[in-house]
């Protein structure tokens, strides 16, 4: 295997590691659906992670994303790893957390602002132009819940994020869900180019399952009383899809050259089931709030 795979693999592992261990104090004061919420940013942090190495050992590689107009591509690239991993970091810390999420989202929402939007006129009719562009407003949305519910109670700045959050995700998620009845024989979670494998059984109810559970989510998110529940449900389902059959692939291609696609595909999938989770953020007890 590459330099690369491991730097991803090896990142994510470490992360999720530490991130389980860190997390324990936090996952013992929370209880029911509140106990897959707290680990929202665990998982997010290592999605983060991975994409970190990626940036730091193909960096060249992925230097042509950065705008033509932007002076310097190999150093944002390498701005951007670090940035990632500065906030992977921060998340299973779980320290300054405010600031962390606030500026991951404000790195989202530049993405589509700066590389999505451009293009909008020429891919408007490109259906996965719009998932991708989607894509990035929910990460950016997820983090935007996340800061707001560490935001300092004594004003209504937090607030507004969360419901500014939580209302952008919930169509989207909506969105997701509807395209995978429509094209039910891409992969699923975030539905792009990929075609599920032929060996996978029964592909249309995977389709279909993960579509309701995305269709209920944004739905969920709606209703106060069913952020919770929305949340948790709909990021349980992303993550065991991201373990069982994104993780299955990564298995099989793990040492062709598709290998660097497949953790890409994990990191993706696990991100946007973080995005999940932390659409449920501040309706944990405020003891989960201290020193973030």
């Amino acid at each position: 295997m590459s330099v690369e795979v491991w730097a991803m693999l090896g990142a994510g592992a470490a992360t999720l590691v530490a991130g389980l261990i860190l997390v324990r104090p936090r996952l013992r004061a929370a209880s029911g659906p509140g106990r897959l919420i707290v680990l929202g940013p665990v998982f997010e942090a290592v999605a983060l992670a991975i994409f970190a190495a990626e940036h730091a050992t193909a960096a060249r590689d992925l230097m042509p994303i950065v705008p033509h107009w932007l002076p310097g591509p190999l150093f944002w690239t390498y701005f951007i790893g670090a940035a990632l991993l500065a906030a992977a970091l921060s998340f299973i810390a779980w320290r300054c957390v405010r600031w962390s999420a606030s500026l991951l989202a404000l790195f989202f929402f530049l993405i589509v602002s700066i590389v999505d939007l451009p293009n909008l006129a020429s891919q408007f009719h490109d259906r996965f132009f719009w998932i991708l562009t989607v894509r990035e407003t929910a990460f950016g949305s997820g983090a935007l819940v996340l800061a707001g519910s560490v935001w300092p109670r004594s004003g209504s700045t937090g607030t507004l994020l969360m419901r500014i959050g939580r209302t952008i995700l919930a169509p989207i998620f909506v969105f997701y869900g509807a395209v995978h009845f429509l094209f039910p024989h891409n992969v699923p979670g975030v539905p792009l180019e990929k075609l599920i494998p032929s060996w996978v059984p029964a592909p249309l109810l995977l389709s279909w399952v993960v579509g309701i559970a995305l269709i209920l989510a944004g739905i969920g998110l709606l209703i106060p009383s069913a952020v919770r529940i929305a949340a948790a449900g709909s990021g349980a389902v992303l993550v065991l899809l991201t373990i069982f059959f994104y993780g299955l692939i990564l298995l099989i291609e793990l040492h062709t050259p598709l290998a660097v696609e497949g953790i890409n595909y994990v990191g993706d999938t696990l991100l946007f089931a973080a995005t999940a989770l932390l659409a449920g953020s501040g309706s944990q007890p405020s003891n989960l709030r201290l020193n973030s």
